[in-house]
């Protein structure tokens, strides 16, 4: 069993920054690879970042097409925390943004566990 909490959403103007953070609790999220999710209103559930381990001790990490380059995903194993620092926001980044932890099947990522979600709304 895995609970995780969202926190650090906010209103920020178009440009600014947010640094999201999700906590979790029971087993450590060493054990999952980490992703973060967004649902804007009228809208399908997307894809933002994941954060897994890689031969050698490091971490991979995937980001969707709209925020390469602007968003950076990451995670403190000893804090039991993963983070999605969020710069140079656009209005279109406007969701509620939920975190997740799964594991890579033979057919993809299967996440098992998901956070409450926490709001960003980017004003233009």
């Amino acid at each position: 069993q895995v609970q995780l909490v969202e926190s650090g959403g906010g209103l920020v103007q178009a440009g600014g920054s947010l640094r999201l953070s999700c906590a979790a609790s029971g087993r450590t999220l060493s054990n999952y690879a980490m992703g973060w999710f967004r649902q804007a209103p009228g809208k399908e559930r997307e894809f933002v970042a994941r954060i897994d381990w890689a031969a050698g001790n490091t971490y991979y990490t995937d980001y969707a097409d709209s925020v390469k380059g602007r968003f950076t995903i990451s995670r403190d194993n000893a804090k039991n925390t993963v983070y999605l620092q969020m710069d140079s926001l656009k209005p279109d980044d406007t969701a509620v943004y939920y975190c997740a932890a799964g594991r890579l099947l033979r057919r993809g990522y299967s996440y098992d566990y998901w956070g409450q979600g926490t709001q960003v709304t980017v004003s233009s």
